[in-house]
């Protein structure tokens, strides 16, 4: 005879600070669980009572009782099934990062998370304490340890759980999305199966929070290190997994594994929902944005069409004398694929009244980067005012090439409320646009294959100002996400006058990027919460 254990994983979009709501959807994942499919164990994600990361609300006392009444009200609703799930503890004037499992109203067991990250976008440190000990409990017959996010990227807890008699592990996440971080968790998960001989269940959480996206793909592995269920990335959904035990130990059931993504529609999926999570969590009915006939906002607007639906979405082209009639042409073309609101706006007497108004100020200066701002900054102002009036959020639509070197007008288009491509070089911008059309067509071939331009001046080209981008992103790509020297990045191939201006111009904008609005992290490091370069600094690059 073997011991078995149905465990349904509730991989949940949560909302922080909203202990009623996720308190509620833990109660009605609980139902299911038990209903649906008779499971013996519900698991929730990391911190799952206040939602991932709760920052600063740690410390306001409304959480703490807010979060300790929803633990007695789930305490005393779920019966007959037990319950695994993540919360913020408070003990003796600490905070930790903690999980609890509950059985019919009794606590089976209480485990704190020992292994604090902080580092990138992490800071838990600023909060948590951490915990000392490992915490396995018995469940018909089989030893469950308990580990959290981080603990399991070392080898000390899942090892001190090994050693405590579990004979699987259920780890609980709120692991945020970037690029291939699911292959890296399966490899470290691997790693850590392979120095234990403990097979495992990986929960992770799914949504977006500001500008992190918890993409999901929570997944078992049994202690020959392979993949038994793989979880649909980017979905909501209790999931069921059966673990047997006999004499050679405890191995989850095999299940559907879903394949991993590209790259691509990986990135693109992340896009979509924290831009959803973003507009939706905070309320607003939709959004508006500049439509430029450029690729950018081709993308941008695609994006927002597939997170919100066309109905959402309201897409404004402003032209000026220097736009032309392909731009037009293309953006009106893209509105109607989408089904999109689409109006048209010129800026030519915007423009004309504040050249006049300046006039005077203006005596016996040339025409230089001012009047291309000015235009910026007129389309600026009535995006703004439709979005003041109509109370949807503006969508800026800079990538994160021209973040990185100032190619952007402060109070123009940098104005908005939110950026889903701004950490998205533009060469992975024109990747994302062309993995789009593969879907269904919805941005003009045309915008893809043109040469970019801000179409601020006559004949305008990026590579006026810039160098061509597969020269700039290798170059950008080496200096933010791999932290590598002039020397070294020279060593790569690149001109040293090149590299050191393209590094210079990042140094010298960061006073832009820290009035840009917040975009999702879709990179090893975005410019945000794990990029923090001081704005004052004589640092050079001369080497």
């Amino acid at each position: 005879m073997s011991d078995r254990i149905t465990v349904a994983l509730a991989q949940v979009d949560l909302v922080v600070g909203d202990v009623a709501g996720n308190t509620q959807k833990i109660l009605d994942y609980c139902a299911r669980a038990h209903d649906e499919m008779a499971a013996d164990l519900v698991v929730f994600p990391e911190l799952s009572i206040s939602g991932y990361p709760p920052e600063d609300l740690l410390f306001h006392s409304g959480l703490r009782k807010r979060v300790d009444e929803a633990l007695g009200i789930i305490r005393s609703r779920v019966r007959d099934i037990g319950v695994l799930l993540g919360y913020p503890e408070y003990h003796d004037g600490e905070i930790y990062n903690s999980a609890v499992v509950f059985k019919d109203g009794t606590p089976l067991a209480q485990y704190r998370k020992q292994l604090l990250p902080n580092y990138s976008v992490f800071d838990e440190e600023r909060y948590f304490a951490a915990g000392r000990e490992p915490s396995v409990f018995s469940l018909n017959g089989i030893r469950i340890g308990i580990n959290i996010c981080e603990d399991v990227w070392k080898s000390g807890p899942l090892a001190a759980s090994r050693a405590a008699g579990a004979e699987v592990i259920i780890a609980i996440n709120g692991s945020p999305y970037e690029t291939n971080s699911q292959t890296n968790r399966e490899r470290v998960v691997r790693q850590r199966v392979k120095e234990t001989g403990v097979p495992f269940v990986y929960l992770n959480m799914v949504g977006g929070q500001d500008e992190l996206v918890f993409d999901g793909g929570s997944f078992t592995m049994d202690r020959d290190g392979e993949i038994c269920f793989r979880a649909a990335p980017y979905s909501e959904g209790l999931f069921r997994v059966e673990l047997d035990a006999d004499g050679a130990g405890v191995r989850p059931a095999r299940g559907e594994i879903t394949p991993l993504m590209s790259t691509e529609q990986s990135v693109y999926e992340a896009l979509v929902c924290g831009t959803r999570d973003y507009v939706d969590k905070n309320g607003f009915p939709g959004v508006i944005l500049g439509l430029s006939g450029g690729v950018d906002s081709a993308l941008v607007v695609a994006i927002a069409c597939d997170a919100l639906g066309p109905d959402r979405v309201r897409a404004i082209m402003m032209p000026f004398r220097y736009t032309s009639n392909m731009s037009q042409e293309d953006a009106a073309r893209q509105a109607s694929l989408l089904g999109i609101r689409y109006d048209v706006i010129p800026i030519e007497p915007m423009y004309e009244a504040t050249v006049a108004q300046l006039r005077d100020i203006f005596a016996g200066c040339d025409e230089d980067v001012t009047e291309e701002n000015i235009q910026a900054r007129c389309r600026g102002l009535l995006l703004m005012s439709i979005s003041n009036k109509t109370g949807s959020m503006l969508l800026t639509t800079g990538n994160k090439s021209e973040m990185s070197v100032g190619y952007a007008t402060l109070y123009g288009d940098m104005a908005g409320g939110f950026a889903p491509i701004k950490d998205c070089s533009k060469s992975l911008v024109y990747r994302l646009a062309n993995y789009r059309n593969t879907v269904s067509e919805v941005i003009p071939e045309r915008i893809i294959t043109r040469p970019p331009s801000a179409e601020l001046r006559p004949n305008q080209k990026d590579t006026d100002s810039l160098p061509a981008y597969d020269v700039l992103d290798p170059i950008l790509r080496a200096f933010i996400e791999q932290d590598l020297s002039v020397d070294e990045i020279v060593g790569q191939g690149f001109d040293k006058d090149i590299v050191v201006r393209i590094l210079e111009l990042v140094k010298r904008n960061e006073y832009k990027r820290r009035q840009a609005p917040p975009g999702i992290r879709i990179s090893s490091r975005a410019f945000g919460r794990d990029w923090r370069y001081p704005i004052t600094s004589r640092y050079t690059f001369p080497e």
